[in-house]
């Protein structure tokens, strides 16, 4: 699943939105790192609902404009817990190994930037 994927969904969770809802709702969820078009957004929109993951939920008009808002369908529900479960793991594995490194003795560590034995300067 891509990451705009997966923040589409998650903006989808609690509630159905429409398409600047969604985007509003991604850059929010994401604390700024992504920042969909909307020509990507609806390209994401459409895969979801071709996938099962997403429907319109209802098509109302609003000074003149015409806003569709979207929800999760129950497989969708699925689809994104999977996910979030995965990154989970994967947040935790990398957690994990960077307490390991931190707790080896002689753990490699950066090469000094300075003049040292090495540099041939006693």
């Amino acid at each position: 699943m891509t990451q705009a994927a997966f923040f589409v969904l998650t903006a989808l969770a609690d509630q159905p939105r429409h398409g600047y809802g969604i985007l509003r709702e991604v850059e929010e969820l994401s604390d700024g790192t992504v920042q969909l078009r909307v020509g990507t957004l609806y390209g994401v929109l459409d895969r979801l609902t071709s996938d099962g993951l997403i429907v319109l939920d209802r098509e109302e008009v609003q000074q003149g404009r015409l806003r569709r808002y979207y929800r999760l369908t129950d497989e969708g529900v699925r689809a994104l817990e999977a996910e979030a479960d995965r990154l989970a793991a994967g947040a935790e594995a990398a957690k994990r190994r960077i307490a390991e490194r931190r707790r080896a003795p002689g753990a490699a560590r950066p090469p000094a930037t300075g003049p040292g034995l090495a540099g041939g300067l006693a």
